[in-house]
């Protein structure tokens, strides 16, 4: 199957979509047709083995318009241009037509309002004498607004010639037939004159209806300039990301900067990105660091850091330093022009509730017209009416029974709803999907990747025996080693504190139990509860610690030598800090949240209780997921299904609605109905809420198109004129028709004040242990005061980049005071520390230096190997008095001692000596 997007031309209302949709249809090897009245497209999935693009064009022609694939030579003019066309059109038939009414009506207004009539004027017009002048000037000037506004009579009486009336045949119907009238009554008020016959000249010099004639066509160019513009509104989302793209590049090639177009960037090319410039290209970072804007696709404003082996998406803007790109996705393969496909096929394709009004629109030209005949043959013969009041009858009966408002119903606020979701980084695919959405009463979350980050990190760090600096160095030894699935975790948590892995000897997996590992000539295990009772290992004095963990749904690592309990260190995969704010907003909405895991039930009871998630399914092998959700379904349950979009696919493709919550460039999942790109779980409440607004504008916006038309009808049949004398003239008629049409289409442009309100993230149980390695292992501490943090996510944001930056060892950041407290192993000037927040996205006012003051001792010594080395040369300085603090690098040999005097060499030998190494000499 191929799915292609047609321009379509010629369209008026949704009598339109209809019958091209059922022409198209009527092609062999056509699957599915959508037409959109809003955008002038049409989306066709069909078989190409029987089908062609000729053959849907042709059918598109044969039923009365014109079509044409996007980019070829035969698509027509943009939106812009028809805008100015409309513009002029309604210029100059203004132009026109307020003379043509004042010369029609001027009588009729001195009478009722007593406007004083020129001399000029009443000689030339007035009176049964000038009656041919009269009526013969309003022709010549109708004459030019016809031929300006003739697309409404040549696509009307083309259409009906193809048994396919529209909304062009209304109004060319009307406004032909009022002009006809008018020919017709100059001809009778000649043969009055001719005759004599002074009674015929008065009745028909007062119901010429030429002013109706062009004041129809005029108030219906009237609504389509408004509606034209009010349209142009709705597509402003997908606008802004074509927008977004830089015109140029500058490229290294040759070892030369070279500046060339962004249509002619390959992939390959290494890209040179300054501050301030948006990124041309899908990517990865080869040199430099910076903070990266991705607003623009995932509507979150806080920068991402970003360093070499990092990737980066077209269209987001470099915030500070000046990175090298590599291209590896460049053009139409971007994520930017994905989503902007995404977007486009979302508002071609229609929703379920669209198909109210096309079935309506179907028959309702046909009944209108039927109505209208009807309706004037009732009054000239049933209720005796003259002809020119059951003339009027009709006509107003065609000018007022426009369906366009029907047809734009649906379209224009799914448009503007799918565009309000793309610029919160939600992309919906289908107006389907936008529909199903509000119908959803249970959500089935999956946890890892989720509702957690999806990786492991280290909670805890408990040590005994040794201290915890030791148990991180051996821990992160061990793991460097091992193929363990948690020893990442380890590993990052011991790069964060500046420790890095030593080599092993010999290192033998114990499946299902640990690793033992061979160090510096001493054997080490790291492994679980089991392996401590194997190797007869005591942890009774722990057994309550680690139940809390267990409890708390953390795994512990435990870690001892051949003879001794050396202390664990728990791992786990952490909740968003978003998520219990998601959960809390679903259970608001309404419906039934669910987390499905394959993690034991002890752990998913562990998270349940933290977010008061209502429903847990554990121990859920991915490819049972998919049976869960046809379980829930099996019940009566409308159900989403939020999952990572790789590992869930079945169970998302299985899903009423499917929602991947994953990585900005993880946006073509087949399988699932909505990408979330910021990976935030609130986003799928959004996502629901927005939903709700959507089909709710819809449903208002059906309701007056129907009420419009159910009230307009019969006053304009002319039902209240036998009790009221209330009727409706056909220029009334097609004023409200028009405005009809511009008020369904600003009733959906209400959703552009469509808020992603976000919830605060409820009161969370803190773990059970935090405890970073101590701060008195760095020779340097400050105190930074910093602007602009707001919430839990940005301590986190600025805790990490403080850890990632060398030298820094530990970062403990705090919300109120926005503070941070960090110890590092070498000096930080203001400048540096400023330049690390900022590109974080916050502002440093304040800097402290925290170290003790005094005079500062620094020792080389000979014959440190290890961190047990290390903490034997820190305990035994430490012993001296005057001491205050004592920091003590492995890598360089040396020790720092600041104290309330400086120490001499002679003071230092032989307590180092004692500890078994040498004093080489003072710095």
């Amino acid at each position: 199957m191929k799915e292609e997007k047609y321009t379509i031309t010629g369209m008026s209302c949704s009598a339109c979509s209809a019958h091209i949709e059922k022409a198209v249809k009527k092609v062999p090897g056509i699957r599915t047709v959508a037409v959109n009245l809003l955008t002038n497209s049409m989306l066709v999935t069909y078989d190409e083995t029987v089908a062609d693009a000729a053959a849907i064009i042709a059918a598109v022609t044969g039923a009365g318009y014109g079509a044409a694939l996007p980019g070829s030579a035969e698509t027509p003019l943009p939106a812009t241009n028809e805008l100015q066309t409309l513009k002029h059109r309604l210029r100059v038939s203004i132009i026109f037509l307020i003379p043509l009414v004042y010369i029609a009506m001027h009588t009729m207004w001195a009478r009722l309002f007593g406007l004083p009539v020129p001399a000029a004027v009443a000689s030339c017009l007035d009176g049964s004498q000038n009656a041919v002048t009269f009526a013969f000037s309003q022709f010549i000037l109708l004459l030019p607004i016809m031929y300006l506004n003739r697309n409404y009579y040549i696509t009307g009486f083309t259409n009906l010639y193809h048994r396919a009336p529209n909304m062009d045949t209304l109004v060319g119907l009307g406004s032909m037939a009022s002009a006809l009238f008018g020919i017709v009554a100059v001809f009778r008020i000649g043969h009055g004159l001719g005759t004599g016959n002074l009674a015929l000249v008065q009745t028909y010099s007062t119901n010429l209806y030429f002013e109706s004639a062009g004041m129809i066509v005029t108030l219906i160019t009237v609504g389509k300039y408004l509606e034209t513009k009010a349209k142009g509104k709705t597509g402003a989302a997908i606008e802004k990301l074509m927008n977004l793209s830089p015109k140029q590049a500058t490229v290294l090639r040759d070892g030369k900067e070279t500046t060339i177009p962004l249509s002619r960037l390959q992939v390959g090319d290494e890209l040179i990105i300054r501050p301030g410039e948006r990124i041309g290209a899908d990517g990865v970072i080869s040199q430099g660091y910076t903070g990266i804007d991705e607003s623009s696709l995932t509507g979150e404003s806080m920068p991402v850091e970003k360093g070499p082996g990092n990737t980066v998406t077209a269209a987001t803007l470099n915030k500070s330093g000046t990175i090298r790109v590599i291209a590896e996705r460049v053009g139409e393969n971007t994520t930017l022009s994905q989503i902007i496909r995404l977007v486009e096929h979302a508002g071609a394709a229609k929703a379920p509730i669209a198909k109210i009004a096309d079935t309506i629109a179907g028959i309702f030209v046909p009944a209108v017209i039927s109505i209208a005949i009807a309706a004037s043959l009732l009054w000239y013969f049933l209720f005796g009416a003259d002809p020119e009041f059951s003339f009027s009858i009709g006509i107003s009966i065609l000018v007022i029974s426009c369906p366009c408002a029907l047809g734009l119903a649906t379209p224009v606020a799914l448009m503007v709803g799918i565009g309000k979701g793309a610029e919160n980084g939600i992309l919906i695919k289908s107006g389907e999907a936008l529909e199903t959405a509000r119908a959803i009463d249970t959500v089935v979350l999956d946890k890892t990747g989720t509702i957690t980050e999806g990786h492991p990190e280290v909670t805890d760090v408990l040590p005994r025996h040794i201290s915890a600096e030791q148990l991180v160095s051996l821990a992160v030894t061990m793991e460097a080693a091992s193929e363990h699935p948690l020893a990442e975790a380890v590993l990052t948590y011991g790069k964060q504190h500046a420790i890095v892995p030593r080599p092993v000897t010999a290192l033998q997996p114990l499946f299902g139990k640990g690793i033992k590992v061979t160090y510096q000539n001493r054997t080490y295990y790291a492994g679980n509860e089991t392996l401590m009772q194997e190797l007869h290992i005591p942890i009774a004095p722990i057994k309550d610690r680690l139940q809390e963990l267990t409890a708390a749904g953390k795994t512990p690592l435990l870690f001892a030598s051949e003879s001794e309990f050396l202390g664990l260190i728990a791992v786990t995969d952490k909740e968003k800090p978003t998520s219990a704010a998601a959960i809390a907003a679903f259970k608001q909405l309404g419906l039934t949240v669910i987390m499905i895991t394959g993690d034991t039930l002890r752990t998913a009871r562990a998270l349940q209780k933290r977010l008061a998630i209502p429903h847990v399914i554990a121990g859920v092998l991915p490819q049972d997921k998919e049976n869960h959700i046809a379980r829930l379904q099996s019940s009566g349950h409308k159900v989403a299904m939020i999952g990572d979009g790789i590992n869930d696919a079945p169970a998302l493709a299985r899903a009423d609605l499917g929602i991947a919550i994953g990585a900005g460039t993880d946006i073509a999942i087949e399988s699932a109905d909505a990408v979330l790109m910021k990976s935030d779980l609130q986003d799928a409440v959004t996502a629901i809420r927005l939903s709700r607004a959507v089909i709710k504008n819809i449903k208002e916006n059906l309701f007056w198109a129907f009420i419009y038309n159910i009230i307009g009808i019969p006053l304009a049949a002319g039902v209240l004129y036998p009790l009221y004398g209330i009727k409706l003239n056909p220029m009334i008629g097609a004023a409200a028709m028009s405005m009809s049409s511009v008020c369904v289409v600003l009733n959906a442009l209400r959703l552009r004040f469509f808020h992603a309100d976000r919830m605060t993230a409820p009161h969370r149980t803190p773990p059970v242990s935090e405890r970073p390695l101590p701060p008195e292992t760095a020779a340097y501490a400050y105190t930074l005061h910093i602007q602009g943090m707001t919430c839990h996510h940005c301590v986190q944001h600025v805790r990490q980049a403080l850890l990632r930056t060398e030298g820094i060892q530990s970062a403990d950041v705090s919300l109120k005071p926005a503070a941070a407290r960090i110890t590092a192993a070498r000096p930080f000037l203001t400048p540096e520390l400023s330049a690390i927040i900022r590109t974080a996205g916050y502002t440093l006012t304040a800097m402290t230096d925290d170290r003790p003051t005094g005079e500062t001792t620094v020792v080389t010594i000979q014959g440190m190997t290890c961190q047990h080395c290390v903490q034997r040369v820190k305990t035994a300085l430490q012993s001296l008095d005057e001491v205050q603090s004592v920091t003590v690098d492995l890598a360089a040999h040396t020790a720092t001692i600041i104290g309330s005097r400086a120490f001499t060499p002679d003071e230092l030998a032989p307590v180092i000596k004692k500890a078994g190494y040498t004093l080489l000499h003072k710095k």
